[in-house]
């Protein structure tokens, strides 16, 4: 699952990056998307699996404490993201011939950089509240079942329900990789996908 997260949202970010007809605000977040959604699977499932295969659950204090920080970061960037993507679409749908002047390039790296400082002013809220819930009062068992929710599946899905299932993003994909080889795999990424 892991594996599928970070080549699903890499074919992404190559997608939009090859190709110049995907150079709108649509896609220049669905790329940030994928990039974020790359970085919170990587904060976690590394050390996961390496306690899996090891059969421990051993983590240093300075691992524990970055992995909670990178972790609430890019899940929070995540949703702020999505809150951009929404306002995004929303212009598109109820202002189509003034789209192109009010989401500017200015104003998509303005809402991205603001998505990202609220994330950083708010990510010590988040964490204070982690620490202050009791842990006496939390299930061990849904604790972990939400965790793998939310760092394993949601980012491996994010490509398939965001962007391979369009077909600028795989045309694009098509070009990049060649006619022949690429088209059958995505078809068979997308008909596998929920």
């Amino acid at each position: 699952m892991y594996l599928i997260s970070v080549f699903g949202n890499l074919l992404i970010i190559l997608a939009v990056s090859s190709a110049s007809h995907l150079h709108t605000p649509m896609y220049f977040f669905l790329s940030i998307l994928s990039f974020v959604d790359i970085c919170i699977t990587s904060t976690i499932i590394p050390k996961m699996l390496v306690n899996i295969q090891t059969q421990t659950k051993i983590i240093t204090y300075t691992g524990c404490i970055s992995q909670i920080y990178f972790s609430t970061l890019f899940a929070g960037w995540d949703n702020f993201l999505l809150a951009v993507m929404a306002y995004d679409r929303l212009v598109a749908i109820c202002h189509p011939l003034h789209y192109t002047v009010i989401m500017n390039p200015r104003l998509c790296g303005l809402l991205a950089l603001v998505s990202w400082i609220t994330i950083v002013s708010l990510f010590y809220c988040t964490v204070l509240e982690g620490y202050l819930i009791s842990s006496a009062t939390q299930n061990s068992h849904s604790s972990a079942t939400a965790s793998v929710m939310y760092t394993v599946v949601t980012p491996m899905l994010n490509p398939f329900i965001y962007s391979l299932r369009n077909k600028d993003i795989k045309g694009a994909l098509r070009r990049s990789f060649g006619m022949a080889g690429t088209k059958g795999t995505i078809v068979l990424l997308v008909k596998k996908c929920p």
